[in-house]
């Protein structure tokens, strides 16, 4: 079931920066911030953002794959993709 977002009033930044900031570590959810009844920003613990940007870079490399795999007949079978991904994981 999804959940239902945070969304507060952008003037909540400056006046309960303590509760927002809270929020976003306690839920590891973003917090939406609204000016006029509007979207305005977005506020998000570093964590989340962090786990946000990995995610967006596995999804570039896999649809980079996917193009790829269209363009070529070359595949790999999964022993050879395994030790290549073990061997990147030990280097890092």
């Amino acid at each position: 079931m999804p959940r239902t977002p945070h969304i507060r009033p952008v003037s909540d930044l400056r006046n309960n920066f303590s509760d927002i900031s809270r929020l976003v570590h306690i839920s590891n959810e973003p917090v939406y911030l609204t000016k006029n009844g509007s979207g305005d920003m977005v506020v998000m613990s570093m964590e989340a953002y962090e786990k946000d940007l990995f995610e967006t870079e596995i999804y570039l490399s896999l649809k980079e794959a996917v193009t790829q795999a269209k363009t070529t007949k070359k595949r790999y079978n999964k022993d050879t993709v395994l030790k290549r991904l073990r061997d990147i994981a030990g280097n890092a």
